[in-house]
């Protein structure tokens, strides 16, 4: 039995291509198994389930070799438990040297293994080389006085008045967030801010007198 796996990020969503050359082998589309998962996430609830089914004579079909782990370990390691412990033909479409299928010989499953061994450190070299240009593109940027992440909002007119609800207890903190449209650790940071204000301390102490 042949049986087909895809793996997109959430951020790509984009399995069209894997998808329709999974078909295009011969793959139905009840026997391809599908996962969305981030870059961070890897439990890839559906391969775990593929790998439960998958048995002795069976062949798994996948676009690229990159499908099968995040880097050069995680590829090695799903390859030897695919084709050493599950007994599983290992198919990847993007690259025909990669086929460990019983018509293969000798010298093909050294080939094999010689391919795998170079593309799952090409692989892991290249996922390192993105996430470097992606620091010091973000380092550069910051350097030039680019601000990342949301800007933080501005405390409304109407924050005194609801913030001295709350100080006389007449509203909750979920309450008076709910009153400025805001999140209760909004308001909270508001308050808190406001509390350690000088003005505040001022008033405070001679409040107190």
């Amino acid at each position: 039995m042949e049986y087909g796996y895809a793996r997109v990020s959430t951020r790509e969503q984009n399995e069209d291509r894997q998808m329709i050359a999974l078909q295009a082998w011969g793959i139905a589309p009840d026997r391809i198994y599908l996962d969305k998962q981030s870059g961070k996430d890897f439990h890839r609830p559906q391969y775990r389930k593929l790998l439960r089914k998958l048995k002795r004579g069976d062949s798994l079909v996948i676009k690229s070799i990159d499908r099968l782990g995040r880097d050069y370990a995680e590829i090695q390691e799903q390859w030897r438990i695919i084709t050493k412990e599950k007994k599983v033909a290992i198919v990847v479409l993007d690259m025909p040297l990669l086929d460990t299928r019983e018509s293969r010989d000798l010298i093909g499953t050294l080939i094999a293994d010689i391919v795998l061994q170079l593309l799952s450190y090409v692989a892991q070299t290249e996922r390192e080389m993105i996430r470097q240009r992606q620091a010091e593109g973000i380092a550069a940027a910051k350097a030039r006085g680019v601000k990342f992440g949301r800007a933080p909002l501005e405390i409304p007119a109407e924050f005194d008045v609801v913030y001295a609800s709350w100080m006389r207890q007449e509203l909750s903190g979920r309450g008076a967030a709910a009153k400025l449209g805001v999140s209760p650790r909004t308001f909270s940071r508001w308050a808190e801010e406001r509390k350690n204000a000088p003005s505040f301390r001022m008033e405070t102490e001679s409040g107190d007198e």
